[in-house]
């Protein structure tokens, strides 16, 4: 018997959902976010399970590798793309695990990308940089707008955020509280640059470039060819 599984992924807790090779469910229980109750829920079916759909929500990589560990085939579901078959749902379906299940089981299960699990790490550092910027971008806006509301002046970005001085103090020095809004946005600004800048140092140190691309960096393109794709 070939059985198809899948997870309804909460943040303390898990539905587990299996069904046969007709669509018939077989089992349904909801877990606690243990790897021990999970992995001892799927022993007796673990020999007829083909595959188990983990969707791919904030927190899914401990449970795919979880199962991945064990020895399980796992199927990472991309619920951007799953919209398109909601007119197949089962108007009763409570839980969206048995769903996930039989899209795996008539094979039109939208996948995502299992990002490698040593690599994640430096994914998620990346992210936290991206954050960072969004957030000093955000204060050197405000900072401009301050010294254009109160000056009639625009300093570019770059000069906001330059370290070695501090290009907006002059335009804020003559009222006290702009002085001290000026200080604070400075000072927040300058210490995002540089968590921003120990970031990049780390991930330079680390990154290297992967076989794939550095071949397809030494292709050579014919002038003619070159021209046609500019």
């Amino acid at each position: 018997m070939r059985l198809y599984s899948a997870f309804d992924l909460h943040s303390s807790n898990s539905y587990l959902g299996i069904i046969d090779e007709t669509g018939k469910r077989v089992f349904k229980k909801k877990l606690p976010n243990d790897p021990e109750v999970i992995l001892d829920s799927l022993v007796p079916f673990k020999n007829d399970v083909v595959g188990i759909v983990v969707e791919s929500t904030y927190n899914w990589y401990w449970l795919v590798d979880l199962l991945m560990e064990e020895g399980y085939t796992v199927h990472l579901a991309n619920p951007t793309a799953i919209q398109k078959y909601s007119g197949l749902k089962y108007a009763d379906d409570q839980h969206d695990a048995f769903w996930l299940a039989e899209m795996l089981r008539l094979h039109i299960l939208p996948e995502g990308y299992i990002y490698p699990k040593e690599d994640r790490p430096i994914r998620d550092l990346l992210r936290k940089r991206s954050h960072l910027m969004k957030l000093r971008t955000s204060l050197v806006i405000s900072l401009q707008n301050i010294i254009t509301r109160n000056n009639g002046v625009k300093i570019k970005g770059g000069k906001i955020m330059a370290l070695t001085t501090d290009h907006a103090a002059q335009f804020l020095e003559a009222n006290e509280d702009l002085a001290l809004a000026g200080k604070v946005s400075k000072a927040s600004i300058d210490f995002l640059t540089r968590q921003i800048k120990a970031i990049e140092a780390n991930i330079e140190g680390k990154m290297a470039l992967r076989e794939p691309y550095a071949q397809l960096s030494l292709i050579h393109l014919d002038p003619v060819a070159l021209s046609m794709i500019w």
